[in-house]
């Protein structure tokens, strides 16, 4: 099968393609003859009825320092292409959720993956809260006064923003830390959302687990482990990819969660667990595929357009 992909992500030049998935998913679509498109967000526009973007043909290459060619820029209607993937990174904005509209109104005759409603539905840190039974004790809210509470019964929490990604403002608030006060009036003046605030796990220092569902199934795992002082495991804050495997209590996670993303067409997404809890559900940029692909010998980008396929 062959025709054309646009990737609706952030400049190909600013990718690092030693570990990154939209750089994969594209190198096997172009490996099965698509003709590739790339555009930035901001190239996005609704005009009187087409969802139109401003893009360049794009040819990717695993050369270090030289992974792409790119055409002059050129009007498309994205109606014309037959995939279109959202892998721009988060956060999870008001930019992003006007994206999600505007690829709303092609889908499902262009396929968007992952399907732009359910994403937009779907953010990280909320989406998770539809299964309370697979979280550590969590809350999310802007009152103080119950973050303290919260912080009195559990003692050692995390405190972070709600739309953030990548680890950023991720706090370790411990017992006897004095600064829970001082940071709560910091994210107040950044902006009005509601923070989460989880007990702390101390088997983050084991390693934060990234599992890998397609179709809602799950097809590999890595554990990225902190480095000493840290509490963030994110590997762009030096965080170290071990193989592993997955452990009962894992498997019962996906098998809960699994059905219900492949119904809200989420074909690629990756979750977090941490011990025994899931911590995080990602659905709009989800990584990890070539931490995979390494350990496990495999090639998980070729299972995601196998299921990409199956949709066409």
């Amino acid at each position: 099968m062959a025709g054309q992909v646009a990737i609706q992500m952030d400049h190909v030049a600013s990718i690092d393609i030693k570990g990154d998935s939209s750089f994969v998913m594209g190198l096997e679509a172009q490996r099965r003859g698509y003709r590739l498109w790339h555009y930035e967000p901001q190239d996005l526009s609704y005009v009187e009825g087409r969802v139109l973007a401003v893009a360049q043909e794009m040819t990717l290459h695993r050369t270090a320092g030289n992974h792409h060619t790119l055409g002059s820029k050129t009007t498309i209607d994205l109606a014309d292409v037959d995939v279109v993937l959202m892998r721009q990174d988060p956060p999870f904005d008001m930019s992003y959720i006007a994206a999600t509209h505007l690829l709303d109104l092609i889908h499902p005759k262009t396929l968007v993956v992952n399907d732009p409603a359910e994403v937009r539905n779907a953010p990280e840190k909320l989406f998770m809260l539809r299964y309370p039974q697979l979280l550590a004790p969590t809350m999310i809210s802007r009152d103080p006064a119950a973050i303290r509470a919260f912080r009195d019964t559990h003692k050692d929490i995390i405190v972070k923003p709600l739309f953030g990604n990548g680890g950023a403002g991720v706090f370790h608030i411990a017992p006897g830390d004095e600064n829970l006060n001082s940071l709560l009036e910091m994210f107040a003046g950044i902006n009005r959302e509601p923070l989460m605030v989880q007990r702390y796990l101390s088997d983050v220092r084991k390693g934060d687990k990234r599992i890998i569902l397609i179709d809602g199934v799950a097809v590999g795992a890595t554990n990225r482990v902190p480095q000493a002082g840290e509490a963030r495991s994110n590997m762009h804050v030096g965080g170290r990819a071990e193989k592993t495997q997955l452990t009962t209590r894992e498997r019962e996670i996906c098998e809960t969660i699994g059905p219900d993303l492949k119904d809200r067409g989420m074909i690629f997404v990756g979750i977090d667990v941490i011990g025994d809890y899931l911590t995080e559900i990602n659905v709009t940029s989800p990584t990890g595929l070539q931490e995979v692909n390494a350990f496990d010998g495999v090639c998980l980008e070729a299972d995601i357009w196998d299921a990409i396929e199956r949709r066409l």
